[in-house]
């Protein structure tokens, strides 16, 4: 490594140099070189140097690259904030759970890092709990392959499901509003982080009717939808809430996956953490439907509706986020 280089870049505060000099490092593979430069940056920053970004950056190419017992190093909570994804995900997208799993010393990272590489065909053995989620490690004939992150060194890549094609949804009449406010709890905190976080808007409505007045309910006349089988449901909510959003932090798809049973739990009524058996039982017996607005174009948009034909009541949310916060009408 070229420290004399590495000593001007840091001083002058020039982030896309150090960004060009830790390329070569980690092509290099000279990881004590990649913690050397950490280092340099966090001292500069005390001194009101504007490194932050860097910092995140050499943690995130740790996390990804580096032998597993310095990716797990970097695998700790609050770390990678402002990273491409949680450091835990990246670091499990590339390495195995029996090579990380020796090195990881919280217990909370230890299940996050074992949701993920399950998802990704590990088997996970031994008790380890899973409390932190709430649903086991194991993937359940009833769900669907969720899509998984792509990390690269520069840009990452989060596939959605395959959508349907949609059809104009089916006409329905207004539906006296019921009260769920779980329910609407639970499928709000799928998509919360592109409310709370970015520019995104979210609304849930629950009536005493089928699927398409619970949409009508949410005050749109006119979209389109597709009935869709519970896996297909159950993929969406977890792309959802894996997500960030436009500007939100990515949570991760075994986050995601723990957001879409949740949601199966609580419009069933079943007790948190619900067994599986349950959970899928309860979602193959309720109807789904995924649905959009009319003229619906780019963003991240989540419209889903199901309806619970025995007990009469059917859900619906629409949630979208842009970019670009939308402008005021008027303005």
């Amino acid at each position: 490594m070229d420290s004399a280089r590495l000593a001007d870049l840091v001083e002058a505060s020039d982030s896309d140099g150090l960004i060009r000099f830790i390329d070569g490092v980690c092509a290099a593979r000279e990881w004590d070189a990649l913690g050397e430069i950490r280092h340099r940056c966090v001292q500069a920053e005390s001194r009101g140097r504007q490194l932050f970004g860097v910092v995140q950056f050499v943690d995130y190419r740790q996390a990804l690259e580096a032998p597993p017992e310095l990716a797990a190093a970097v695998l700790v909570d609050g770390a990678g904030r402002f990273a491409l994804g949680p450091l835990w995900e990246v670091a499990a997208s590339t390495h195995t759970w029996d090579a990380l799993a020796p090195h990881l010393g919280s217990g909370r990272m230890r299940q996050l890092v074992a949701a993920e590489r399950a998802l990704r065909g590990d088997e996970i053995e031994g008790d380890l709990p899973a409390d932190v989620l709430g649903i086991p490690y194991t993937h359940l004939p009833w769900e669907p392959e969720y899509p998984v992150a792509l990390y690269k060194s520069d840009r990452a890549d989060f596939p959605s499901p395959e959508p349907p094609a949609l059809q104009p949804l089916p006409p329905a009449g207004d539906a006296p509003v019921a009260d769920d406010p779980e329910s609407e709890d639970a499928l709000f905190g799928v998509v919360r982080t592109w409310v709370e976080e970015s520019n995104g808007t979210a609304e849930v409505a629950t009536v005493e009717g089928p699927a398409p007045a619970a949409v009508r309910a949410l005050g749109f006349e006119a979209g389109d939808a597709a009935p869709v089988g519970f896996d297909t449901a159950l993929a969406f909510l977890a792309w959802a809430g894996a997500n960030g959003g436009a500007h939100g932090s990515r949570r991760g798809t075994p986050v995601g996956r723990s957001a879409a049973w949740a949601v199966v739990a609580a419009l069933a009524d079943l007790e948190w953490p619900a067994d599986p058996d349950q959970v899928g039982r309860a979602g193959t017996a309720l109807e789904w439907w995924l649905w959009a607005p009319s003229g619906l174009v780019g963003g991240w948009h989540l419209g889903l509706a199901v309806s619970d034909v025995t007990e009469g009541l059917a859900w619906a949310i629409h949630a979208r986020d842009q970019l670009e916060a939308p402008v005021p009408e008027g303005h």
